[in-house]
């Protein structure tokens, strides 16, 4: 059931920002923002999902140790890779180094019995809603260019992430908030960079906007003591008067425009966004359910309770970056790295799926879980795993995903993806058919050239969704 906001918001077509557009700007600007490039737009195909919620762990999560049991792997611990399974080429240059057994105690859950690791048990209690793939795989086999393509597509820079094609293709759910949000779990730097969120060659205003996770996610938000609503008003038609000038004698310059868009936003914000992420709000029994209380679990457990707010309130594409600065990354030590980075999301994240069922939000909002790759069944540094792009695991739920199905798998060393192998493309295909939109017909044309999400390649794996 649609909690009363969301059926509000449903109910009158996302209306609810043009009612606070007329009570905050001028006429003039409140018909600008009906053509804005925000507006929502119906989606071409019948749209399984509304919102997006992707749950990025940067590094490399090890699919060895959480989602793909591999039996031969600990009965090989020790020994080289077989000669049987071909050359692997691996960034560090360790791919004769032993296999590494993995330590996990593994059980199946659910109705359906998947099979998850003991790292992550109460994301496990949730395996009747999950859809383990099983074969994923990459073609960038460092960080730099692996989180690229895991975000744009590409392995190099320059062109728009997925959360900027999903906003182009269908606007925002609620004018007064960002339609695009990213957070990250620590103030370390994202591998890349804004340049994973970025819009590329489309126009600015399709790119993410950064929120933090602490008491004051949007900072320099609220209107000073003293200043009155015509007084930010008054200043803000000044300044927009001065863009707007510069803008029409240079139109293609489009961050000036997305500049002109985050004025007006920034003010509509003012009344709504507080509201948004005002996490006290919450009940205590809420605010322990995602581990708020607890030193290990509370960064992650802020973001994910702000991204169901987020998603409640219209956002349509959260990102959430877990690990930033490639914690995932174990090149040696992985028992410890690994025990510590499940301890501080398992709990959240589940939270996040048990709430969003709970709420009725869980059918319309798409969760997404994984990294830009995986690890190796062979060893680095003794204790470590190498990186992996050629067979790892992700998980869907909610949004029209048929949950309790493990698709794909990897060899039988979980070193590449042999069953229904899907590449990011065709990963960024199926999320894009979910939300109701046709990778090859969702195309933005840049300097007489047509521009796809996924480069003119890749399939929605459309058996991932629920059986009508």
């Amino acid at each position: 059931m649609i909690p009363p906001r969301r059926d509000f918001l449903y109910q009158c077509g996302f209306g609810f920002g043009a009612i606070a557009l007329q009570s905050l700007l001028s006429q003039k600007s409140a018909a600008a923002a009906v053509s804005s490039p925000l507006a929502p737009k119906i989606p071409p195909l019948p749209a399984r999902a509304r919102n997006v919620i992707f749950l990025f762990m940067e590094g490399g999560p090890s699919h060895l140790d959480l989602l793909d049991p591999k039996p031969l792997l600990n009965t090989l611990a020790g020994t080289p890779l077989p000669d049987s399974f071909g050359s692997v080429i691996t960034p560090m240059g360790e791919s004769r180094s032993p296999l590494l057994q993995s330590k996990r105690q593994w059980k199946q859950h659910g109705q359906s019995g998947m099979w998850f690791s003991d790292w992550i048990p109460q994301i496990a209690d949730h395996a009747d809603d999950l859809a383990v793939i099983r074969s994923c795989w990459a073609d960038g086999i460092n960080h730099s260019a692996g989180v690229c393509q895991m975000n744009s597509g590409s392995l190099l820079g320059g062109r728009p992430s997925l959360g900027a094609w999903v906003t182009y293709g269908l606007g925002t759910g609620n004018s007064n908030l960002p339609a695009f949000v990213v957070m990250q779990d620590n103030p370390s730097s994202v591998v890349n960079g804004p340049r994973n969120w970025s819009a590329g060659f489309m126009p600015a205003v399709y790119q993410g906007v950064r929120m933090q996770g602490g008491a004051e996610p949007i900072p320099n938000l609220n209107t000073p003591e003293g200043v009155a609503e015509t007084q930010q008003r008054g200043k803000l038609d000044f300044i927009n008067a001065l863009n707007r000038n510069y803008a029409d004698r240079f139109p293609d310059q489009t961050e000036l425009s997305a500049r002109l868009s985050s004025y007006e936003l920034a003010f509509r914000m003012q009344s709504e966004a507080p509201l948004a992420v005002n996490l006290t709000e919450e009940t205590a029994v809420t605010q322990r359910m995602y581990g708020l209380e607890k030193k290990e679990t509370a960064s992650m457990g802020r973001l994910c309770l702000l991204s169901r707010r987020l998603v409640d309130w219209g956002v349509r594409f959260v990102q959430i970056y877990h690990g930033a600065s490639s914690k995932w990354d174990a090149h040696s030590g992985i028992e410890k790295n690994h025990a510590e980075l499940c301890r501080s999301m398992d709990q959240p994240v589940a939270a996040l799926l048990a709430d969003l069922k709970a709420r009725g939000l869980l059918d319309e909002t798409l969760v997404i879980w994984g990294g830009e790759f995986g690890r190796t069944p062979m060893s680095e540094k003794g204790d470590g795993r190498d990186h992996n792009p050629t067979g790892f695991s992700m998980w869907f739920a909610g949004g029209g995903v048929r949950g309790g199905q493990t698709i794909g798998s990897t060899d039988d060393l979980g070193l590449r993806a042999v069953e229904d192998r899907l590449h990011v493309h065709d990963l960024h295909a199926t999320i894009l058919w979910l939300l109701g939109l046709d990778n090859m017909g969702l195309v933005y044309n840049y300097k007489g050239r047509p521009e796809r999400p996924t480069l003119n390649e890749g399939e929605p794996f459309v058996k991932i969704a629920r059986r009508s």
